[in-house]
């Protein structure tokens, strides 16, 4: 049976080349596009050709250095394109067939912020680094993006960047600095409106979001991070909310909120906040000028949003060539699934707030029916949000881990995001490791069962 994947370079961006890769053999194979600096690109490989047992054209690889050798000899070349050091490596090492289709991406934070652990993640097979706006400073976000640049142009790899937007939903604070804060069983915390003094009141918690107080009542349940931490609303005292705990666990700073009332999510005023908020524009702004490759729009509610930013960033960006990624982790975004994606560049998963908004025992369905649309309208979806969560802490992650990161790639979504493991988790590299060999095996289970 053949397999076929297609390159196309466009030398209309500058200094940076888009490469697009897609496969037409199955259907529904969405496209998932990279900027790579075309200067960086350090092996030749020649495309589009025919074999001896093929009627029609078929395009396959083979590296001028002598990789899947044996397959070139039957073929006559008509192209050749260029590929980075890791896509070089993979030729090499295992031929055409056997490279990884699914991109990896890592979320940077300070676990990996440093030139030598990104380049340790670029070996390991990272495609995309994401910067959190959520956390850190636009200098902070400045230096990793000049980093990743200055990896692409001294190691030969090509790197792109995402720049992930915070949105308008309701989150805590900063934690008054502290890097993270414990929740005990039956603790009394207290949530505010109110612009904290330094330091921090004990267990006292900002919310950026001046309704919160009137929003909820009594009786209401909070959920911190989609549930890694629960309160129970108790008492309502202007704009203070006292609550007590009821599942226990680490509070992190700008953690997301919700609350739900009687088995249901409490939207009320919240749902009428923008998606994209004031500080979201000076950041899209700053994206812009920082040239990243893509753009992430977190709370996307409707195609209206997305089409907006792309004119925005058509009229302010120097070539208007930032892809548009919607974010989907609401319960307007799966009202109006279709077109979202149909407006957007791409489409992220991210299962963690979406399942703050829904039940968790409809994620999974969500999931697939997200990643199937995907594919029927030729879009590329990444799965995001947990999928190796244990791994912020031990260096091997559960079984269960492994088969959910195994069904992603068996459902064909195009990439696959590490967030907290990669960002502060103690074994980043370990993590990545095990998405790409999960990642391999599984495309290569998947291509044996079809022959």
């Amino acid at each position: 049976m053949s397999q076929s994947l297609n390159f196309s370079i466009s030398s209309s961006r500058s200094p940076n080349s888009i490469i697009t890769s897609q496969s037409h053999s199955k259907p529904y194979v969405s496209t998932f596009n990279f900027r790579f600096p075309a200067k960086l690109l350090r092996k030749s490989i020649s495309a589009s050709c025919s074999g001896p047992d093929s009627s029609s054209s078929s395009p396959v690889l083979v590296s001028d250095n002598g990789g899947a050798a044996a397959v070139a000899s039957e073929y006559n070349w008509s192209s050749s394109i260029e590929v980075d050091a890791v896509t070089e490596a993979e030729l090499k090492e295992n031929g055409f067939r056997s490279t990884r289709r699914t991109k990896l991406i890592c979320t940077i934070g300070p676990a990996t912020c440093g030139f030598e652990q990104l380049e340790a993640l670029a070996v390991g097979g990272m495609n995309v680094a994401r910067i959190n706006m959520c956390h850190g400073t636009r200098d902070w976000h400045r230096m990793v993006i000049e980093r990743v640049r200055r990896l692409n142009e001294e190691k030969g790899y090509a790197v792109a960047v995402m720049m992930d937007t915070e949105g308008s939903e309701i989150h805590m604070g900063d934690l008054g600095g502290a890097p993270s804060a414990k929740a005990e069983d039956g603790e009394i915390w207290t949530f505010s409106v109110r612009a904290l003094d330094s330091p921090r009141p004990e267990r006292t918690i900002n919310v950026n979001y001046d309704g919160f107080a009137e929003d909820v009542k009594v009786g209401d349940e909070l959920l911190v991070d989609g549930g890694m931490v629960r309160f129970e609303v108790i008492e309502k005292i202007g704009p203070d909310v006292k609550c007590q705990c009821t599942d226990p666990g680490l509070l992190l700073p700008r953690a997301n909120l919700t609350f739900w009332r009687d088995g249901s999510l409490v939207r009320e005023r919240n749902a009428m906040l923008p998606t994209i908020s004031s500080k979201d524009w000076l950041d899209i702004d700053f994206g812009i000028t920082e040239n990243v490759d893509f753009i992430a729009i977190s709370f996307v509610k409707s195609a209206e949003v997305i089409n907006h930013l792309k004119s925005y960033i058509k009229a302010r960006s120097r070539d208007g060539d930032v892809a548009v990624i919607a974010k989907i982790e609401s319960i307007d975004s799966l009202t109006n699934l279709e077109e979202i994606i149909q407006a957007s560049d791409g489409v992220m998963v991210a299962r963690s707030d979406l399942g703050a908004q829904i039940p968790l025992e409809q994620v999974p369905s969500a999931q697939q029916r997200i990643v199937q649309l995907c594919r029927e309208l030729n879009k590329p979806v990444i799965v995001a949000s947990q999928l190796l969560e244990s791994m912020v802490e031990y260096p091997t992650p559960t079984r269960a881990e492994v088969a959910d990161v195994s069904e992603a790639v068996r459902q064909r979504a195009d990439a696959l995001m590490l967030s907290s493991e990669s960002a502060m988790g103690q074994f980043p590299e370990k993590a990545l490791t095990v998405l790409r060999s999960v990642s391999l095996r599984i495309e290569r289970w998947w291509r044996e069962e079809k022959l």
